[in-house]
């Protein structure tokens, strides 16, 4: 496929073009819708502690987690099928509405349950913002400026992994976790006023008579199907967690079919993860690479306490690497051609693989300073390909496919990061985890954990080669 340099992006693109009047209202819209949901997520992280002290119901604590995800995960489903018929202003407006709504439910929550609500629209709100900001993203730039738009993206996403553990900090421990609600509640109103009463958005694609009906049935089986996952990582047993995964997962496949059986009315790309195709070959990439690098995430900063002695804090900041370098690679890597983008996405899959690899050893072994490196690797990775990746990925799609692919990136993202969640909650189970383990039954298990996490490595690698290798192009519409 060839093109001039306009349609190739092989020209260097200065910021000046994207940081013009002209366009500073379209990135404030993706960057804020963003910015909420990534933020919400990490801030209530850390107000958790405070809020279970006042309401009670830790054992609830884990479905406060499952239960945005899932709402995260719908709305991002159903976003390019709400975009493709009424427009990005009401469905955008509307989701941060949602938002602050579930932001003020859980402010006056007396209990957990009714907090559980909250968090469950705030997940439907923030999925659907995060979503439909990609969507905005493709219909408002240019392809040669989605670089530099990526970027400043990944600034806010890796400025919120920073400072959101710590503003949450503020709130529990000085203001008070219920404001902490109110003050995402009170962004996601003016966000929602702005988009619905002030900002011009260019129309729907379509028309609101065009298609069927909204797909519930459909959302249904995703929704059981992701809710079976999650629950599967909640109360490890290995019989209970097995018959869950392996219902969720039957659930997914049945609407995935479902879904690719519904022509025009589908709510992910043709063949999503299939990798004879190359958004197939994206998305599994996609897939594999969210379930490989959950563990860090999710057991890191428990096996650097057992392990290491380390404070919560200082496994925090080890963590917050992964944010910085994120951000440090898409923003240096932004005015990158388009035909280095094969490249720098294999370079930075690589990366990511390297850094799960390269904690089987240096998680167990430590330093704790040296666990920074695979936590920079991962985020480092990420941030070097997922721009190019998202690039190329609008390059090869069907053109009638492009508002689903921006919502389907960050619906299968999620899924992975629940997948990932379930698996190793019953490889860790298998393995005896105990909060109470000793230093070396500890290392043991991470050990256990990360090499755990190289078959979806393989797959993911496997995914990148299909996706980057250079008869893509010429396979891009084929079957």
């Amino acid at each position: 496929m060839t093109g001039t340099a306009e349609e190739t992006g092989a020209a260097h693109v200065p910021w000046r073009e994207v940081l013009t009047r002209a366009q500073m209202s379209s990135l404030m819209l993706v960057c804020l819708g963003v910015w909420l949901h990534a933020a919400d997520a990490l801030i209530v992280a850390t107000m958790m502690p405070a809020i279970v002290a006042s309401v009670g119901g830790e054992e609830y604590v884990a479905w406060s987690i499952a239960l945005y995800e899932i709402g995260t995960i719908l709305a991002g489903a159903a976003g390019a099928w709400l975009t493709r018929r009424i427009g990005l202003r009401k469905p955008m407006g509307g989701a941060a509405l949602i938002f602050a709504a579930g932001c003020i439910l859980s402010a006056v929550a007396p209990t957990m349950p009714i907090l559980l609500v909250g968090r469950l629209l705030q997940g439907i709100g923030g999925g659907g913002l995060t979503a439909m900001s990609f969507i905005a993203m493709n219909r408002l730039f240019a392809m040669r400026h989605l670089a530099r738009v990526m970027a400043m993206i990944s600034v806010l996403w890796g400025g919120a992994a920073f400072l959101g553990p710590l503003v949450g900090g503020v709130f529990a421990e000085h203001l008070g976790w219920r404001w902490g609600f109110v003050f995402f509640g009170a962004q996601a109103l003016a966000l929602a006023l702005w988009i619905l009463l002030i900002l011009r958005l260019p129309p729907a694609a379509g028309s609101v008579a065009q298609g069927g009906p909204l797909p519930l049935a459909r959302l249904a089986l995703l929704g059981l199907g992701v809710l079976a996952v999650a629950w599967a990582g909640i109360g490890i047993s290995p019989l209970r967690t097995s018959l869950l995964l392996v219902s969720g997962l039957a659930a997914l496949a049945l609407f995935l079919v479902a879904d690719d059986r519904a022509g025009a009315d589908r709510l992910l790309p043709r063949r999503p993860l299939d990798p004879r195709t190359p958004i197939g070959a994206a998305q599994l990439m996609n897939l594999a690479m969210s379930v490989a690098t959950i563990t860090l995430l999710a057991y890191g900063p428990l096996l650097m306490v057992l392990i290491h002695g380390a404070s919560p804090t200082e496994a925090g900041m080890v963590l917050a690497v992964e944010a910085i370098a994120w951000t440090v690679a898409a923003f240096a890597f932004s005015g990158a051609p388009e035909s280095r983008d094969p490249f720098h996405i294999a370079l930075g899959i690589g990366c990511v693989a390297a850094g799960v690899a390269s904690a089987i050893w240096i998680v167990p072994q430590g330093p704790l300073a040296l666990i920074t490196i695979p936590s920079g690797l991962q985020g480092f990775g990420f941030g070097l390909a997922w721009t190019f990746v998202l690039r190329r990925a609008r390059r090869l799609t069907a053109p009638d496919d492009l508002d689903r692919l921006s919502g389907a990136s960050s619906t299968i993202g999620h899924f992975g990061y629940a997948f990932g969640a379930a698996l190793l909650g019953i490889l860790a189970n298998a393995m005896g985890f105990s909060a109470d383990m000793t230093a070396p039954e500890a290392a043991h298990l991470a050990r256990g954990l990360f090499i755990g996490c190289l078959p979806a490595v393989a797959v993911g690698l496997y995914a990148t080669w299909r996706f980057t290798r250079r008869g893509a192009a010429e396979a891009a519409y084929s079957g």
